[in-house]
């Protein structure tokens, strides 16, 4: 298994074929990330990728600037302006933020991969089609004001799977600005590499990999 440390701009696709271009192996990903977000990418290759099962699941660390000025459409900097107004008074964004703490029920995202009728949510939005998004339940462990300017506040987040940060931007009554994943399970954007930096040689072994879940699920139960 590969960590790569995903820039701005290429898929998650576009990063995984770069990365099978070096290992000349069967290469698929533990959970993609937005082209615009940057951040740790779990790359699998070869027999890492029967290992997906193991790590789709684990909780996530995020990095996030939220925009309080203003909603769009993708709740990213991709989409269009659809609101903007006064950025939450401390106190109030104190409250939302203390409301989006533990479990919450928040809609999808329009612009996801989510197949709503049979097709992808995000082809739908790009053709204008407006759609009644469901709801997904999360859990948020850890949300944590880093910085705040009044108009932008940049939060430290832990995050069960499946959860979508730019949901939690719009409950806020924000955007994401950025969107960087430091951390998924027991595996660290700190240890990861730029795609043009990758060598077969930083591949993780199997054995690796399952030591080092379970060393974080020895730790989860002490």
């Amino acid at each position: 298994m590969a960590l790569v440390d995903k820039p701005g701009g290429p898929s998650s696709f576009a990063v995984v074929a770069q990365i099978r271009r070096i290992t000349g192996a069967r290469t698929g990903h533990a959970g993609t990330l937005d082209p615009f977000a940057t951040g740790l990418l779990l790359v699998l290759s070869g027999r890492a990728t029967k290992l997906a099962s193991c790590l789709v699941g684990l909780d996530k660390q995020y990095l996030t600037e939220i925009d309080l000025t203003a909603r769009t459409s993708t709740g990213d900097p991709e989409g269009e302006v659809v609101e903007r107004h006064a950025p939450p008074a401390e106190a109030e964004l104190n409250e939302r933020l203390e409301g989006l703490r533990g479990e919450v029920e928040l809609p999808i995202p329009a612009a996801s991969a989510v197949k709503i009728g049979g097709e992808r949510a995000y082809k739908l939005a790009r053709r204008g089609v407006e759609v009644e998004m469901p709801v997904r339940r999360s859990t948020v462990h850890a949300l944590d004001v880093i910085a705040y300017t009044g108009e932008m506040v940049t939060l430290d987040l832990r995050v069960s799977s499946g959860t979508y940060v730019r949901s939690l931007a719009s409950a806020l009554g924000g955007h994401c600005r950025t969107l960087r994943r430091t951390d998924v399970g027991p595996f660290s954007v700190d240890d990861a590499v730029a795609p043009d930096a990758f060598t077969a040689e930083r591949l993780l072994s199997e054995a690796e990999v399952l030591a080092r879940l379970d060393a974080a699920a020895a730790g989860l139960g002490a």
